[in-house]
């Protein structure tokens, strides 16, 4: 049986965060409408190939860089190192398939501060449907993809990492802390990761394994 988070909607998590924080730099990856960071009060970085902005994005912020263009193409333009730039707080919702999460995090954690956090979306789906690879078939509701992958992943092959799932709805937050930006354990297994996990499907690894491999934290 799946795990179907309950607690409060995860733009209310990061709304809440921003009120109560201000970080030197807060990334944002797959924004779309700009919602989740728009009451960011932080330097800002937000990256998403399209755009759909219809609200006041800029609000309290000191600076606010925005990026349409995919993930993959914004790490390797080198804005952050061009400018010094160590990431404090990043919220990770691209494309929601393992493969794209993954470099994702390759990249960001390597442009993180050690005492940085990195946030990933969309790890706890609750039901087979919603975790499907197939583009052209998405469910009618909440779409996971399958980067609930990356926290048996993460677990076997970064167990340094300090992971926190948050019971925030539709499908979980994930906290990363304790980052090694220097590390390229993840970088340099990507191919045999891909290779076991890319096409595994979540009831054929089994939904009581994954299910029993974290507990929600309020």
């Amino acid at each position: 049986m799946y795990q179907k988070p309950t607690g409060m909607r995860y733009q209310q998590f990061l709304s809440e965060l921003h009120s109560s924080h201000l970080f030197d730099w807060y990334l944002e990856i797959g924004c779309r409408t700009g919602e989740t960071f728009a009451p960011c009060r932080s330097k800002t970085i937000a990256v998403d190939p399209f755009f759909r902005a219809e609200q006041n994005i800029i609000a309290a912020k000191p600076e606010l860089h925005v990026f349409q263009q995919t993930s993959d193409d914004f790490f390797a333009g080198g804005f952050l190192a061009r400018n010094g730039i160590r990431l404090s707080f990043s919220f990770i919702d691209g494309m929601h398939l393992v493969e794209y999460a993954l470099r994702d995090l390759i990249n960001v954690e390597a442009n993180s501060a050690p005492s940085g956090v990195i946030a990933l979306h969309d790890c706890c789906p609750f039901s087979r449907k919603m975790t499907t690879r197939d583009l052209n078939n998405l469910p009618g509701g909440p779409w996971t993809g399958d980067v609930w992958k990356l926290l048996p992943i993460l677990r076997r092959y970064r167990p340094d990492l300090t992971v926190t799932v948050m019971n925030c709805r539709p499908s979980g937050l994930v906290l990363l802390t304790g980052l090694d930006p220097s590390s390229r354990v993840l970088a340099e297994n990507q191919s045999d990761i891909l290779k076991e996990f890319q096409e595994l499907d979540i009831e054929d690894y089994g939904v009581e394994r994954f299910n029993e491999s974290f507990s929600y934290t309020e």
